[in-house]
């Protein structure tokens, strides 16, 4: 399978890869074949990159992090409970025991798929359309937190409390106006006031939560905060930010560069992480950096790259001991023309050869 962007794809190629309906269940199936109609569609629901097949590249397999079936459960339950409090549930007294239980169920399935497979990458998860941004961002925000807290050792309890709060970092936004929340262009001063209050509001929601760690409720309150204090909303710095929150805050960056944006394109993992490192010191800790480089796939598997060479491929293996050095499939020499034999060259022992394009199309492919 190759990774390509929706506008490199043409009528005629057949997907190598699920694509996901907003409710986690399968909306188009693998060797479905791509029409210029369905290729539109995808591209109006904010789908971005696709995994298509290519007879050179049949081998490549690209995991899944969690199953399809506690996919579909984690989004049903993040639709069901978000949707219910933006339509006036938190407006009854006393905690809401709506939020509690379904979440830890479904953090439960999250642990289970996601510490069976402790040493797997951490892999581009928006591969479905997404036609309500905040609800894939918080499942996808919970697997790459929790996949950081694995790496980092975390209890399971810790591990579920680090969870929960990456779920529900955003829950504050149901309570903000859907004018102000899906709004295509630029907020005025005031509307950016408002969306940035969806960070204590959420801490309010889940406070009292009788099955949800105070701990959490502290996570939706803290992931805008900054180490240097020019976060929100209290401007908090430093150790004042607790480790979940600071965490969370770093993949809610990631995921938001990487996820297309009613005002923008994604980024691919790459260029994200250049991004989170310009704050290195500043807005995150830098070790927390290193942990987070080390665990992510920057460049995933069949994404196209062009070596210093010359020469371009795909990904076809990453390594886990130095992700940003993956294997290439040569699939072009220096002239750009298709070879006949394809090659690999792994990256961690060739030091002298640099990726130097990634994502690139080729006139003769």
């Amino acid at each position: 399978m190759r990774l390509l962007s929706i506008t490199q794809c043409a009528p005629g190629m057949r997907l190598a890869k699920k694509i996901y309906s907003e409710e986690g269940l399968v909306l188009l199936a693998e060797h479905v074949e791509l029409t210029a109609k369905l290729i539109d569609r995808l591209s109006d629901h904010g789908v971005h990159f696709i995994y298509i097949e290519d007879p050179r590249t049949a081998d490549l397999v690209v995991p899944d992090m969690i199953s399809d079936e506690t996919r579909h459960k984690a989004l049903g339950t993040i639709r069901k409970q978000f949707q219910s409090l933006m339509n006036g549930a938190n407006q009854k007294n006393g905690p809401y025991p709506y939020i509690s239980k379904p979440f830890r169920d479904v953090m439960n399935l999250v642990l289970d798929d996601l510490l069976s497979q402790q040493h797997a990458l951490i892999m581009l998860m928006n591969m479905g359309v997404v036609d309500d941004y905040l609800f894939q961002h918080s499942l996808n925000v919970c697997v790459y937190s929790t996949m950081l807290g694995i790496a980092s050792g975390y209890t399971r309890d810790e591990l579920m409390t680090l969870g929960l709060g990456a779920m529900l970092h955003d829950v504050g936004k149901t309570q903000i106006s859907m004018g102000v929340l899906k709004k295509p262009g630029s907020l005025s001063r005031d509307e950016y006031e408002e969306m940035k209050r969806h960070a204590e509001r959420g801490y309010l929601l889940l406070k009292d939560e009788p099955n949800i760690p105070l701990l959490a409720a502290h996570c939706a309150f803290q992931h805008h905060e900054r180490l240097n204090g020019s976060g929100y909303p209290r401007g908090i710095a430093g150790d004042q930010i607790h480790e979940y929150a600071k965490w969370i805050g770093l993949v809610d960056s990631y995921d938001a560069m990487t996820t297309t944006r009613v005002y923008r394109d994604p980024m691919l993992p790459h260029e994200a992480m250049e991004g989170l490192y310009a704050g290195s010191g500043t807005l995150y800790e830098q070790r927390m950096l290193q942990v987070f480089r080390d665990h992510v796939a920057i460049y995933p598997i069949g994404v196209t790259v062009k070596l210093g060479t010359g020469e371009a491929g795909v990904v076809a293996k990453l390594n886990p001991l130095v992700p940003h050095r993956p294997t290439i499939r040569i699939l072009y020499d220096r002239d750009g023309q298709p070879i006949h034999a394809p090659y690999e060259v792994d990256l961690s022992r060739e030091l002298s050869c640099m990726i130097v394009r990634v994502g690139a199309a080729f006139d003769n492919d």
